[in-house]
């Protein structure tokens, strides 16, 4: 079974290294970034199961990290560790989408079962999600379990990336599918030239689509996509 993937920003390099073998000890893999900004290029990097964030930390500090993380990803669970306990800090945390705000000192093993406790919870809503296997896209059907995209008579067989990426446009239709969360997820890392491979895959899946006028694929610049159709 796969381990999950931890990212882990915390300034503190004794504390955050205590705390990564804590986590890798229960059978998690962990990236330890020093601050904010080193935090975020692990986060473009890699594609991780939850974020563990610290709030005061030198160049980029957790709060504004939170936010790149969220323009990236709306979905990544996201904790902050913080020794500030003040409550305009704690509201300003889930203002943000954090799923827990934990003011430090905090018991590791009442983190090891939060962080348990929201991971089940995220893998139970995905399975419910691609439990969803047959979309009505315009005049158009696709059924991502069978791979097949049909329209009239016509049915079209998809390559395994073709229905993945489709399958994530259908997910987030007619709202923004971020290109990042879409490289992270299909191809497992958002480089530039598996940007470039995912624009090859967006052409295609528009010729597809191109016999209903009233179904279109926009490219929201510097942001991602959106699947336009009608419900």
């Amino acid at each position: 079974m796969e381990k999950n993937k931890i990212l882990l920003v915390e300034d503190d390099t004794n504390f955050g290294q205590v705390l990564k073998n804590y986590l890798e000890l229960h059978d998690f893999v962990v990236e330890l970034a020093r601050d904010g900004i080193l935090g975020l290029a692990a986060f473009r990097r890699e594609k991780y199961d939850i974020c563990l964030l610290d709030v005061m930390m030198p160049n980029m500090d957790g709060f504004t990290l939170a936010e790149e993380i969220r323009n990236n990803d709306p979905d990544v669970p996201l904790f902050f560790l913080s020794a500030k306990s003040m409550k305009e800090d704690i509201l300003s945390g889930y203002k943000l989408g954090a799923d827990d705000y934990i003011t430090k000192p905090f018991d590791s093993d009442v983190l090891l079962h939060k962080i348990k406790a929201v991971l089940k919870r995220n893998q139970e809503l995905q399975d419910k999600q691609h439990a969803m296997v047959e979309f009505n896209i315009g005049s158009y059907h696709f059924n991502s379990k069978l791979r097949t995209l049909k329209h009239g008579a016509e049915s079209h067989t998809l390559s395994p990336k073709e229905n993945e990426l489709l399958l994530m446009l259908c997910e987030y239709k007619n709202d923004l599918l971020p290109r990042e969360l879409a490289l992270k997820r299909i191809w497992g890392s958002d480089t530039y030239f598996n940007g470039r491979s995912m624009d090859v895959y967006i052409a295609k899946l528009r010729k597809y689509l191109k016999e209903d006028s009233a179904v279109e694929i926009v490219n929201i610049h510097g942001n991602g996509f959106r699947l336009v159709a009608g419900e």
